[in-house]
């Protein structure tokens, strides 16, 4: 019987978990697919609404970032910038290749193949957020050009999505070469640094198109965080930054394998805050700062604006280097005032070097005079240190400036030892002195007399010290520089260089001044009788000077110095003009000399000659008028006889070694010392250069008993003109018409005939001769001058 037949098999059943698990599913592919829309149309919606409210970027196609304020010497040396954002601007094929190599290689490598958003450099970051490779950045140059141009530093999803829409735009509108060379000017560096060309200034100290592999490399590294790599205050993450880079760069093909190894052990020189290469012109660029704001206002600090001024690079270091010498000359005549400070140093070495560093750090070296710290002190020996340096001695005559603060008798706030902070500067011997901050002030200024263009100026010691401008802001008694303006007036009223004046005692009583009595005195207290009016000025006799100006007249006198430019109610007319006791600025005095050094013509001194905008586009060009186009204010043959005068004295007289060290005749001036020796001035020229040093404390005081103009400032003006006048040629003077000279003297014609027998305050020995040199004025005339000498 057959087997019965299988009744046909159904599939199991599925398991009840199974559809609830394909129904999760689908909801979850849906949900997050209506998610994933919706999600879309809101970033659509949101770019929509964001994309018209984006910044108009249009204005970079034409980028014109903050720029500048840069004054210039005459040769384009830079003497100052002022502005917050220190910036030159520079066209994208001005940039060397290996700065723009150097940026790329770490910031965007692939920046001409993406359009903006590098999607590779987004997954690149996002595994290196997962730790796996090392981060190198999803923003672009593009995206950061956006970012730092247009919007703020917050991070935030709205800020984002601006930026990713900015990145867009700007790739739509610019290309690849703009967008980098925005970015090359603009990125900020550090240390007020904007831009490339201008962190290759403040760091290294050189143009961008100079700089090395390394160099570019260091560079590269400071846009992710200035502060972080910056090479001067963190030289050691700086430099880890700079290996790395290098190495990018030979990754990405930029430079060779040989190429990075040299770049990698090239010692970098960094530019230190007191950079010795650097003009020494703080003054007269403040000068500039302030006339170019009263004409611009505050768009003079962002219009990028060059200044050139008439300065000449080279004799303006001398002048700086001449004054700061001569003052610390006379500082080490003064007497010790004692260290800046006293600090307590650890015995442990390590923890003593620290406590140095940090000492020093609020006693900033002061150009070349510099700061450092006792570890030792005996009689005859000082152990110091300055910052980050190995300890140094100080011995034998180095010693001498601060020999009473190593006096056991010596007070605590003098004496020297452990932890004293004190100044120390190098002797052209290489050994070391100790010295201090000095209290007095100076001045220097050379101004071309035929132009009257400004070629040098130091306003005082130290800029960042003492920012008042000596030369243009004090008002000072000339003392004898003054006396060459009243024999200049003199010559007008019948004098002449060979006028016999009695250097014998004046004395007024007090019936005649309606005071106390007067009896001016010579500066050395001595009176040599009968002299002629050049020897008088030679030897700077004051007796002589107030007898001239008995004669001229002080109210004649008080008039015609007003022609070389002084204020005449600076200038009362009394006789003590003669002595210089009026009030003058340094400017002043370069002006009025000028006057004689140029056969008798005014010109006003100038300092700017051209301004130009970023682009070299002429704003302004002042060009002065021809030396004979100024006002004439005395006659030629006057400036020619007071010229011989201010000869004589600096070949026989109290500047007789201005002639002695110059090795030249044609060298001009008058030294000045105040009654009390308060102030010290020379006053000179050459006919193409005059200069005027002054020196004196800001609040007056004697300078010392022995302390004069030509012992003071005389030797600061030789020092300058010795590199002024290197190379001119020695000037012959050209005799004008209207003067004779008789028997080796110089006359005006019309007293020619009656040379040299002319005299003054001689009534006891000769008469004078008719038509010659005035008589003194009658009593009752010279009672009414003296009296008006004492009413205030």
């Amino acid at each position: 019987m057959p087997p019965p037949a299988k009744a046909p098999s159904t599939p199991p059943a599925s398991p009840a978990w199974w559809r609830v698990l394909l129904r999760v599913l689908a909801w979850i592919v849906g949900i997050g697919a209506a998610l994933g829309l919706a999600g879309v149309l809101t970033i659509a919606v949101a770019l929509a609404v964001a994309y018209p409210n984006l910044p108009d970027v249009s204005d970079l196609a034409d980028y014109r970032p903050k720029l500048p304020l840069r004054v210039y010497s005459t040769e384009g040396a830079l003497l100052g910038e002022f502005g917050e954002e220190r910036r030159n601007l520079t066209p994208i094929q001005d940039i060397p290749k290996v700065m723009t190599d150097a940026v790329l290689a770490i910031e965007d490598a692939r920046f001409f193949e993406h359009g903006g958003v590098d999607y590779k450099g987004v997954v690149r970051a996002a595994l290196a957020n997962l730790g796996r490779v090392k981060s190198q950045g999803a923003s672009t140059i593009t995206m950061q050009v956006a970012r730092n141009v247009y919007l703020s530093s917050e991070k935030t999803f709205t800020r984002k999505i601006y930026e990713i829409l900015l990145t867009f735009k700007l790739e739509h509108l610019l290309t690849k070469n703009q967008i980098l060379e925005i970015y090359m000017n603009q990125i900020y560096l550090g240390n007020r640094a904007y831009g490339f060309s201008a962190a290759a200034e403040t760091y290294f100290g050189k143009p961008l198109k100079s700089i090395s592999i390394a160099e570019a490399a260091m560079l590269a590294g400071l846009p992710k965080a200035p502060s972080a790599y910056n090479p001067i205050s963190n030289p050691k993450r700086a430099r880890i930054r700079q290996q790395y880079i290098i190495e990018r760069m030979q990754e990405n093909g930029f430079i060779t394998a040989e190429q990075a190894a040299e770049a990698k052990a090239e010692d970098l020189k960094l530019r230190s805050g007191n950079d010795s290469t650097r003009i020494h012109a703080e003054y007269v660029a403040e000068m500039a700062r302030q006339l170019i704001f009263a004409q611009y206002g505050n768009e003079a600090y962002t219009r990028g604006l060059n200044v050139y001024t008439t300065l000449n690079a080279g004799d303006q270091e001398v002048a700086y280097t001449a004054l700061r010498r001569g003052i610390m000359d006379y500082e080490r005549r003064q007497h010790y005032r004692g260290p800046e400070k006293f600090v307590t140093l650890p015995d442990d070495p390590q923890e003593a070097e620290d406590a140095i560093d940090d000492a020093l750090s609020g006693h900033p070296d002061n150009g070349d005079v510099l700061s450092a710290v006792v570890l030792q002190a005996s009689a005859k020996k000082i152990v110091a240190a300055r910052a980050n340096g190995e300890p140094f001695e100080i011995t034998g005559d180095g010693l001498k400036p601060v020999q009473s603060g190593l006096s056991d008798k010596a007070p605590p706030n003098i004496k020297l030892r452990r932890g004293a902070i004190i100044r120390v500067v190098q002797t052209p011997k290489k050994t070391w002195e100790a010295t201090q901050l000095p209290e007095v002030e100076g001045a220097f200024v050379a101004v071309d007399p035929r132009s009257g263009a400004i070629k040098a100026l130091v306003g005082g010691f130290d800029f960042d010290k003492n920012k008042f401008n000596h030369v243009t802001q004090a008002w000072r008694q000339p003392g004898s520089s003054f006396k060459p303006f009243i024999y200049s007036a003199a010559l007008e009223k019948g004098f002449t260089p060979a006028t016999v004046i009695n250097d014998a005692p004046l004395f007024f009583s007090a019936g005649v001044t309606g005071g106390q009595p007067w009896e001016p005195k010579n500066y050395d207290g001595k009176y040599d009788g009968p002299m002629t009016m050049r020897t008088g000025l030679a030897r700077s006799k004051n007796v002589i000077s107030i007898r001239i100006l008995q004669a001229v007249g002080p109210k004649n006198a008080q008039e015609w110095v007003s022609r070389f430019g002084f204020d005449a109610e600076k200038h009362p007319p009394y006789l003590t003009m003669a002595l210089g006791a009026g009030s003058v600025t340094a400017m002043q005095m370069v002006s009025a000399y000028s006057v004689f050094a140029n056969g008798g013509y005014r010109v006003n001194p100038y300092l700017i000659s051209r301004v130009t905008d970023h682009k070299g586009r002429i704003l302004s060009d002042f060009q002065p008028p021809a030396t004979a186009e100024n006002p004439r204010v005395i006659e030629a043959r006057n400036a020619f006889i007071t010229n011989s005068l201010l000869q004589e004295v600096t070949r026989s007289g109290t500047a007789a070694r201005a002639q002695a060290t110059l090795k030249r005749p044609d060298i001009y001036g008058k030294t000045g010392t105040t009654n009390d020796a308060v102030d010290a001035w020379f006053a000179g020229f050459q006919p193409t250069i005059a200069a005027v040093t002054w020196i004196g404390y800001d609040t007056p005081r004697n300078l010392g008993s022995r302390e004069t103009g030509g012992g003071l400032s005389l030797p600061i003006w030789i020092s300058f003109m010795e590199r002024a006048l290197k190379g001119v040629p020695v000037a012959e003077p050209t005799v004008p018409a209207g003067v004779t000279n008789v028997g080796g003297e110089w006359f005006y014609d019309e007293y020619a005939r009656n040379a040299g027998i002319a005299s003054v305050g001689m009534e006891d020995h000769a008469p004078a001769a008719p038509g010659t040199a005035p008589p003194a004025p009658p009593p009752a005339e010279e009672r009414s001058r003296i009296l008006d000498l004492f009413r205030n």
